[in-house]
């Protein structure tokens, strides 16, 4: 009778859903049902709606809370100690031989960051030694109940709706050869990352403007979400307003389903014009204003961008002037004139209708999520920039797969000084911190050095996101407590260099965890974690992705890497052929994507970048990485910028050219250092060059194309 009670409260005030197929549990004898722990009453959820009669595996310490000890009294349990190696002999032996499902909550308390954490290595354990399957099952919702053991900073709803999704079934794999500790390790890995794809998988893909709405009502429409160096500061409520408002405006200048340039710097309005752009079913193609006028209208031809909007006092301060008078098919559209556009029936539509009825104002469907809603460009770093088409669904699915590794809370603050033309600066530092209430502190520019440090330091930034040129020269100039309340520093889109790992661990105890990534992807692919990290690494795989890598010749260790997944684009736009999506394909057939690196892939999925395929020049037969040339010139000179590049030779092929900064650096400095890293005679520049300023692409990275027409032209 109490059962019948309880779940029928669950079922009216959570209104309890169930998603995945449960007659898994009737196909298999061992059965060990592992599940992330939110709240007091997720082993209540899980008795009453799976349809089993389990046995639950519950940690002595949190048993001893009154309320929990009463749900579970009125069912099976068995307490063991974490600590106590032997706790799980009765665990094994009622799967073994009573053929009983189990539930066991791996994580062995409940989250008090909101996300999931530390997994003990005792479940895995039991499953490789019973040979039992493993069935995930993802409890959402129940977090935001006062169940839960958030804190008042987290938001908290009497009745939040609780979802229960079940995944198929897993099975741990024995490693071979590996001694006993490794074994538990890589078995809990295993269960780790089994759990991961289980958050990530049951996570629900929406239409970004839609999940902007879901989250101004989590957590609150006067929650302030952006501040930026302006002195604009926008709430939940605050963004929807401007995106909407925006939104409409545009829409009379526009049609559905049409590339608008966006030519605006890190400002709150910028965010709330591209959420509004979206609203209204046109695409944001997002120009990179440090390229220059040429690139900036060679890409609006490649998109068909026929209007670009932007800011007449942003132009004057970007010296784009010449924007004005040059000779285009583009027509501009100006932030300060776009306020007169807006009538007063708009208004009241605004006002009446709008604000309380988003998306029925918008008219949002399902389907939106699979059409293009961003238009990207390549850095441009090897060739002329493409335009990479992104759909709802492949940002959405990063920022999810990011937040099933990386326990991100209302309470952050990120720092978004990375231009929002960039994908890392759009997808990790906009609408990463948007889907977890975490504050957004935009900045103008990355290549404020001096002044950065002093915004971290006043702002308690707690999450920053840089590439490895940016962070070396924060931590330059920066004084050691202006970085104290950082607690995740992450690094991409270059490669994290040494001395910059040293450097942020020496002068602020800050460990950087370096992440990998490419535009086409959303752009992230693999990110280290407190959690899951490999030193030299770039991280492990996120969830959701599948990777395959492609034999090179010439290239004895890893292969091309090729990756498929739902953070991969719908295509490129090329110049060649303006306006036409060209769909994503690969050697692996359509749907992979070629990233161009060469990367060894270990049985974790962690990966370790050899170099890029372009990237490398054959000399006298053999391929050299110029990666590998430029690490040589970073240890004989480490306070200098070098890059590495190639030009024909009729003897040899192609010849090795360097790039330095470093007035002093010689063939000689080389040669020796090489000698002591133990590398080939190959990967010595056979010149070196000097030059008085490397030129850089707005992400930081060396503009490799502009470099070689200014040494070799």
């Amino acid at each position: 009778m109490l059962r019948f009670i309880l779940y029928n409260l669950c079922k009216l005030f959570f209104r309890v859903k169930v998603n995945g197929d449960i007659s898994v549990f009737t196909k298999h004898k061992k059965q060990l049902i592992v599940a992330n722990h939110q709240s007091l009453i997720d082993g209540l959820l899980l008795g009453m709606f799976l349809p089993i009669e389990p046995i639950f595996v519950v940690y002595s310490e949190i048993n001893k809370n009154r309320f929990y000890h009463w749900v579970l009294s009125h069912g099976e349990y068995y307490t063991v100690d974490p600590q106590n190696p032997m706790a799980m002999k009765h665990v094994l032996k009622v799967i073994e031989e009573e053929h009983r499902p189990v539930v066991i909550f791996p994580e062995g308390r409940i989250t008090i960051t909101g996300s999931m954490m530390k997994i003990y290595n005792g479940s895995a354990f039991i499953a490789m030694k019973s040979n039992a399957t493993i069935i995930p099952v993802n409890i959402n919702g129940a977090v935001y109940s006062y169940f839960s053991y958030m804190g008042r900073w987290f938001p908290k709803k009497l009745f939040p709706q609780i979802t229960l999704t079940v995944r198929p079934p897993e099975i741990i794999h024995t490693p071979e050869n590996k001694t006993p500790k490794e074994t538990r390790r890589l078995i809990g890995n295993q269960l780790r990352h089994i759990m991961q794809e289980a958050e990530f998988e049951s996570a629900p893909k929406q239409q970004l403007f839609s999940s902007l709405i879901q989250c101004a009502n989590l957590y609150g429409r006067r929650k302030v979400i952006i501040e930026d160096a302006m002195g604009n500061s926008f709430s939940y409520g605050r963004l929807i307003k401007a995106a909407l408002a925006l939104g409409k405006i545009v829409s009379r200048f526009s049609r559905e389903k049409e590339n608008i340039g966006v030519l605006l710097p890190n400002i709150a309005p910028t965010v709330g014009l591209l959420y509004g752009l979206i609203a209204f079913k046109r695409v944001p193609a997002m120009l990179n204003y440090s390229s220059g006028i040429s690139t900036i209208l060679d890409a609006c031809a490649t998109a068909q961008v026929k209007t670009i909007i932007t800011s007449r006092a942003f132009l004057e301060k970007a010296n784009l002037n010449g924007l004005l008078t040059v000779e285009k098919n583009v027509e501009l559209l100006f932030l300060e004139d776009l306020k007169a556009q807006f009538s007063f029936f708009d208004k009241v539509w605004l006002i009446v209708y709008a604000l309380w009825f988003p998306e029925k104002a918008v008219r949002i469907s399902r389907s939106d999520i699979n059409s293009p809603a961003f238009v990207m460009f390549t850095s441009g770093s090897e060739g002329k920039p493409k335009g990479v088409v992104l759909s709802q669904k492949n940002i959405i699915s990063n920022v999810l797969q990011c937040v099933s590794l990386i326990d991100l809370t209302p309470k952050d603050n990120f720092l978004s000084a990375l231009p929002i033309f960039h994908a890392m600066g759009l997808t990790a530092t906009v609408f990463l911190p948007i889907q977890t209430g975490s504050k957004i502190n935009l900045y103008i520019s990355p290549l404020h050095y001096r002044i950065i440090p002093e915004l971290v330091y006043d702002k308690s930034i707690t999450v920053i996101f840089g590439t490895s040129t940016f962070l070396r020269f924060y931590a330059r100039f920066a004084d050691p407590y202006d970085f104290r309340c950082a607690r995740l520093v992450i690094a991409g889109a270059e490669k994290l260099a040494k001395d910059v790992f040293d450097l942020w661990q020496e002068k602020f105890g800050i460990r950087i965890l370096e992440g990998y990534g490419a535009t086409e992807c959303s752009p992230v692919l693999s990110v280290n974690t407190p959690t899951d990290y490999k030193p030299n690494s770039v991280g492990r795989l996120l969830p959701g992705l599948k990777a395959q890598l492609k034999h090179v010749d010439d290239i004895h260790v890893g292969g091309l890497l090729h990756v498929s997944g739902p953070n991969v684009m719908l295509g490129y736009y090329r110049d060649t052929n303006p306006g036409v999506i060209e769909e994503v394909s690969s050697a692996f057939g359509k749907g992979w994507y070629n990233t161009g690196d060469v990367v060894d892939l270990d049985e974790e999925n962690y990966i370790t970048i050899t170099a890029r395929l372009k990237r490398f020049a054959k000399v006298a037969g053999e391929m050299v990485s110029l990666e590998a040339v430029e690490s040589i010139a970073l240890q004989a000179s480490p306070q200098y910028i070098h890059a590495a590049i190639s030009e024909f030779d009729p003897e040899r092929g192609e010849t090795i050219v360097l790039c330095t900064t470093s007035t002093k650096l010689t063939k000689a400095d080389l040669k020796k250092t090489a000698t002591n890293m133990g590398k080939s005679e190959l990967e010595i520049a056979r010149k070196v060059i000097i030059v008085d300023e490397m030129p850089r692409l707005g992400s930081g990275k060396v503009d490799y194309a502009t470099l070689k027409k200014k040494v070799f032209n």
